[in-house]
């Protein structure tokens, strides 16, 4: 999963976990030499627990060859803590971009970004001074045809950069990265953040700070987008309650950390 030895693994509900708060890892992620051969971080959370849980082979084998997989949800640090006594460390894949920009990314550093848009290009140049960028989006539904994902695989190859943004959603981000370690090519370290470039450069404004200190940021999605989130929320994240006590009540001593089977 990640490079030998590099850091503990905490399985927990069939995922691979490095339990690293997020000043830790940010500073962990900086510290790696720009040239080393390419890595990944994924940031896990109650969607993609469920749909690993569900069969999903992109989330299982991102999980597995990720150099850091960081928990992305309160709500799975909430269960590891009260349900099983151990606590679970949050670095959400929003925040980490935040903390990176705010402390760790410096204007002399190269950027890779797969996805974003030019407003947010235009943004990081502006507002944290970036000089070096390199920039591809694909096109919509490029991860059904492989030639498309090669093309971003290429792309990241050709344009080396310290940090390398995969801001595709998921499980499209994971499965670029996957494909871009497998080459042996590329160098620099991938974050698959979702739409956090898009936070951190007001593109999009996140929930209240206030509402995010209560750990209802999903609840005001939800409210301020019901048609779009109800399913994400409902239908692909809520059934970590379910797979949490049904761990819970299997005997310690019958509890497995290989991937569960696909019903």
């Amino acid at each position: 999963m990640s490079e030998p030895g590099a850091f503990p693994v905490r399985w927990f509900l069939g995922v691979p976990f490095t339990p690293m708060t997020l000043p830790l890892a940010a500073e962990r992620i900086a510290g790696r030499d720009p040239a080393a051969p390419f890595r990944f971080v994924t940031t896990p959370n109650a969607q993609h627990v469920v749909a690993t849980w569900r069969g999903n082979r992109q989330f299982r084998d991102a999980q597995r060859q990720a150099w850091m997989v960081l928990n992305d949800s309160t709500i799975l640090g909430l269960l590891a803590d009260k349900l099983f006594g151990e606590p679970m460390p949050v670095a959400a894949g929003s925040d980490l971009t935040v903390y990176m920009f705010a402390h760790h990314i410096r204007p002399e550093d190269t950027l890779t970004i797969i996805g974003g848009s030019d407003e947010v290009d235009r943004r990081l140049r502006s507002q944290f001074g970036i000089q070096t960028i390199a920039r591809f989006d694909p096109p919509m539904g490029f991860y059904r045809d492989p030639a498309e994902i090669q093309r971003c695989v290429d792309f990241v190859v050709a344009h080396p950069a310290r940090y390398v943004f995969l801001a595709v959603g998921a499980p499209q981000s994971e499965t670029v990265a996957m494909a871009i370690q497998a080459t042996g090519q590329a160098t620099g370290t991938a974050l698959c953040i979702g739409s956090s470039l898009h936070f951190v450069t007001g593109v999009v404004q996140r929930a209240p700070e206030l509402v995010r200190r209560l750990h209802l940021e999903a609840l005001w999605r939800l409210m301020l987008n019901p048609r779009r989130h109800a399913r994400r929320v409902f239908v692909e994240s809520l059934p970590v309650l379910w797979i949490a006590l049904r761990t819970r009540l299997t005997p310690a001593d019958r509890r497995t950390h290989q991937w569960p089977d696909p019903p």
